[in-house]
């Protein structure tokens, strides 16, 4: 299925099971198994590429819709900017906030239809630089269906402090149910993908100078049109008792100790392909070597 912008397409279903033919389980050497070879790497441009943003101008920040504004919520960010606190960049700072369970965070986007990569390069920092010291200081990337404050549904790919420094987060939240899983990187920039592909949704990652890695695939049932963007929050333990009432905690601003800050080199978009005999939940009809070349671009 391609990429679309949304607006272009009235969705009336969900992607669910999208380009996968049924069939028995492939094995190693029989029909079902997609080679690195056959993978294609994901396409750039097209309707779903012009939604990209290399942040050297400051008027690009007017496509991206910042959630509190369009969903009518508590504004949770500090601060929000485009190739000004950090030249060419997207700079985003949170106040004390989280996105886990039915907790709200800070959410900046762009809304697009089907099949989506979503690749950026980011750096998360405290805010007075090294890594951050409050538990749950995490930035990076987040697709969401629209309009689920009450059961929240969405999918994030972030990096910074999680229970531990050093960390990058894979989470999925289905009807307000979070379950993350973090994995050890070193400090510094991080390139991260955060993408759906048929009935998988993926996130990558790969520390500077490294190689691609899958953090994690997952199973997808999001609706055709979801927000895709750029998530940062922080400072968890300033949630106190509130930790076990979402509802209270999102009505106020959470008073605390913030400590994140988040840089953004670039958000791009691209369209990835998949072959209908390929399952990309099932690892020996796609192995993470190849959802690795059909999720990011040629030569990241």
């Amino acid at each position: 299925m391609r990429a679309k912008v949304a607006g272009a397409l009235v969705v009336a279903s969900v992607v669910s099971g999208c380009g996968i033919a049924a069939g028995a389980p492939p094995t190693p050497t029989g029909p079902g198994v997609l080679t690195v070879q056959n993978a294609q790497a994901p396409t750039p441009g097209g309707e779903v590429g012009s939604a990209s943003g290399e942040f050297a101008d400051a008027a690009e920040l007017a496509v991206w819709s910042k959630l509190s504004d369009i969903e009518k919520d508590v504004d949770r960010i500090a601060k929000l900017d485009v190739n000004k606190t950090a030249k060419g960049s997207l700079y985003l700072e949170p106040k004390t906030s989280t996105w886990f369970d039915g907790f709200r965070g800070p959410f900046v986007y762009q809304e697009l239809a089907g099949d989506i990569v979503m690749h950026a390069r980011v750096k998360v920092t405290g805010t007075k630089g090294g890594k951050p010291a409050r538990k749950f200081s995490l930035g990076g990337l987040m697709a969401r269906q629209p309009g689920t404050y009450d059961k929240p549904n969405w999918m994030s790919v972030t990096t910074g402090t999680a229970d531990a420094a050093g960390q990058v987060e894979a989470k999925f939240t289905l009807d307000g149910s979070s379950k993350p899983l973090e994995v050890a990187v070193k400090s510094g920039w991080v390139d991260l993908v955060l993408a759906r592909l048929g009935r998988v949704a993926v996130a990558l990652y790969k520390e500077d100078g490294g190689a691609w890695k899958v953090a994690r695939r997952w199973p997808s049932n999001l609706p055709e049109v979801l927000q895709w963007g750029v998530t940062a929050y922080t400072d968890w333990d300033s949630y106190g008792t509130l930790k076990k009432d979402a509802a209270k905690a999102n009505a106020k601003q959470i008073k605390g100790t913030p400590d994140l800050k988040l840089t953004v080199d670039f958000v791009r978009f691209l369209r990835p392909e998949l072959p209908e005999y390929a399952d990309p939940l099932n690892t020996a009809s796609v192995s993470d070597q190849v959802l690795i070349k059909l999720l990011t671009p040629a030569g990241a």
